[in-house]
């Protein structure tokens, strides 16, 4: 096997399948890129036995054949050559050469045969979301996923196929992500999965912002991402997830139009003094006027005062600072609604002009 192309168009392939490779395995194959060369295309494929990512790039001066090479050795001698390098690399036995002008690399090899393949994906549903459109799914709801929770099924993201709309939601028990976006097709299917963490990080980091369209395949155990340069595959949690819906607040009629970015800071100054452990602040709300306030064990304490539109008179509620923040930052719009009921109820928060992406943030008792 040989191959060879620049330096900057085999970096961009590695990079994308490197960080699926876990840095801790139990099997010296998992340390390793399955690296193939058939019809002039380069294939390099990595799994830890829960995601699989496979990027793809034209070589020429190709000789077909297959291998496996340690993943991340391999991308950090590419990345260390210089700018503009032409990278060859040829395959005798169980040793890899990497040339690249005067510098010269030897690397063992396992082979091929060895390295371990996800089953193929079952295809029960299949849809085309543009890449932009997913991307904004993510970015809108990822933050909101639990970390190392008993409740495995909320380690993961929920994909929500239903009524024409693929729907993203996260939440930790405490507060609740939720974004929506139209598909084309009209799909008039139903389906939920859960996507485990690692799958949507890495997802994450795939995505471009560009608005070609993805294939999405999903099956009963795998989700299944396919872009003309990369395959993505990941395992599914296997769980139910709970009835967010029922979690969304309904009868939160007493609503506050606020500036975002005025708010954001407002918050971010306040939690300077906010108990480092709870991170609790107070939101009181008056006719056009909203106060933050935060005290700490020092007897310290901050407060700040926004305008805000509303009629609301009278209304004090607490909330863990750091979830109101995270929501905001993933909100776009000028101004954002904060719908209320009563102090000991969840916060609706939504951009002004639309609720495609809603927030929910359950009260702290201060």
């Amino acid at each position: 096997m040989r191959f060879s192309l620049q330096r900057e168009v085999l970096l961009k392939p590695l990079a994308q399948v490197v960080n699926v490779v876990e840095r801790r395995h139990t099997l010296p194959i998992l340390a390793n890129l399955l690296v193939r060369v058939q019809a002039g295309q380069l294939a390099l494929t990595g799994t830890d036995l829960e995601v699989e990512m496979v990027s793809r790039v034209a070589v020429d001066d190709a000789e077909d054949g297959e291998t496996t090479l340690p993943a991340r050795k391999l991308f950090d001698i590419v990345r260390a050559l210089p700018d503009g390098s032409r990278v060859t690399i040829s395959v005798r036995a169980d040793k890899a050469t990497v040339q690249a002008g005067r510098s010269r690399f030897t690397l063992s090899c396992l082979p091929a045969n060895d390295f371990p393949a996800l089953d193929e994906v079952d295809t029960a549903d299949h849809v085309q979301v543009p890449e932009t459109g997913l991307r904004e799914l993510l970015e809108r709801t990822a933050f909101a996923m639990a970390q190392q929770d008993v409740r495995f099924y909320l380690n993961g993201l929920l994909f929500d196929l239903r009524d024409g709309a693929l729907r993203c939601v996260a939440t930790d028990g405490h507060r609740l992500a939720l974004c929506e976006i139209g598909l084309d097709e009209g799909h008039a299917g139903k389906r939920q999965i859960i996507v485990p963490r690692k799958g949507v990080q890495e997802l994450q980091r795939l995505l471009e912002g560009s608005d070609r369209l993805l294939d999405l395949e999903l099956g009963k155990g795998h989700i299944r991402v396919k872009r003309d340069d990369v395959t993505f595959t990941s395992k599914l949690i296997d769980g139910k997830f709970p009835d967010y819906e029922a979690v969304i607040p309904i009868g939160a009629d007493r609503e506050v139009k606020v500036d975002r970015e005025a708010l954001r800071a407002a918050l971010q100054r306040t939690a300077i003094l906010s108990n480092e452990k709870y991170r609790g602040i107070r939101v009181e709300v008056s006719r056009d006027l909203l106060k933050i306030s935060a005290h700490n064990p020092e007897q310290e304490e901050a407060q700040e005062e926004l305008e805000a539109q509303t009629s609301v008179d009278g209304l004090s509620i607490g909330f863990n600072v750091t979830y109101l923040l995270d929501a905001l930052s993933a909100l776009r719009d000028e101004y954002i609604i904060l719908q209320l009921r009563d102090s000991n109820s969840s916060a609706l928060v939504r951009g002004a002009d639309h609720d495609r992406v809603r927030h929910v943030v359950m009260p702290l008792r201060l």
